[in-house]
């Protein structure tokens, strides 16, 4: 039978937190899920925890990668191997209610717009007390594209895209970009995800959000480091992060099924997104520019 949702957990030497991850993941109130476990080649017991897991509840599958492959592939990796109506990422330090599935497919069953639902998020530290919840005020059940796409560029509330890991229709998110191989390409997603429907948000904390030293941001804090653990292709390379977010963005408005008038708003919302940025756009530039000259001068 078809599970009614698929839950992708992409990992890399996730052993402290792992199994209480995948214990929040089973426990739900909606039984019938399967649990897609990719893990990005681990060095730790990352691997002995998946597979006993696999013995224990058929409902997980573990893949494995022969190497590395960066974040955004792993991520994108669990989604493609999904059969479930719907689809969730989970993080293997985070930790979610046990009616957190239920309650987020009964927000996008009864909501025909929406392509997300998701909960309010509480922060916890690493011994899993809680540090105080996330305040998000935004809004983004507007039935106009235009109108949620400018929000999510101009006024949503803090950096924390907490909103990826709810539950998402699986043909909407089919059709997008997925992550990119860059620097918050969460971000860029969820702006595409808006492009084609609402956001739903459960007005109760069902989302247990882990923010520890090992966090991928707190560990990967340069844009160099960051753009690595996205990509390790990347590694060496000149990175141009406003300009590549440019680019997202651009694409997500060309893949969007949006009216010419709604397709030349939301354009406008970018170009308009340009100018406010245009300080950042301008020192990518210049640090492309310092960098490709530093090489030439070493090569000679």
């Amino acid at each position: 039978m078809r599970p009614t949702v698929s839950i992708g957990l992409p990992v890399f030497n996730g052993e402290r937190y792992l199994e209480g991850a995948i214990e929040s993941i089973l426990g739900q109130s909606l039984s019938n899920l399967e649990l897609i476990i990719s893990d990005n080649a681990s060095t730790d017991g990352t691997p002995d925890i998946s597979r006993a897991s696999v013995k224990r509840d058929p409902r997980v599958r573990y893949i494995r990668n022969s190497e590395n492959r960066g974040a955004a592939e792993n991520y994108n990796r669990a989604f493609r191997a999904s059969n479930g109506k719907f689809f969730k990422w989970a993080s293997h330090d985070d930790l979610c209610d046990p009616t957190f599935v239920e309650r987020c497919i009964t927000g996008l069953e009864s909501n025909a717009s929406a392509v997300l639902c998701y909960p309010r998020t509480m922060f916890m530290d690493a011994e899993g007390r809680h540090i105080g919840e996330y305040a998000e005020s935004d809004d983004f059940t507007s039935v106009d594209a235009p109108v949620r796409f400018k929000t999510w560029l101009f006024d949503r509330s803090g950096p924390w895209c907490n909103a990826v890991f709810g539950v998402i229709r699986s043909d909407v998110l089919a059709a997008t970009g997925l992550i990119g191989k860059y620097n918050s390409s969460d971000v860029i997603l969820l702006g595409e995800l808006l492009l084609r429907g609402t956001m739903v948000r459960i007005p109760d904390v069902l989302f247990f959000r882990r923010d520890h030293p090992e966090r991928s941001v707190r560990a990967h804090s340069s844009k160099e480091a960051r753009a690595a653990w996205f990509d390790p292709a990347s590694t060496g390379k000149i990175q141009m992060p406003t300009w590549r977010w440019l680019r997202g963005y651009a694409g997500a408005i060309a893949r969007a099924d949006l009216s010419v008038p709604d397709r030349i708003t939301c354009s406008g919302s970018l170009m308009k997104w340009c100018v406010l940025n245009r300080h950042k756009l301008r020192n990518d530039l210049v640090g492309a520019t310092k960098a490709m000259t530093g090489k030439k001068r070493i090569s000679a």
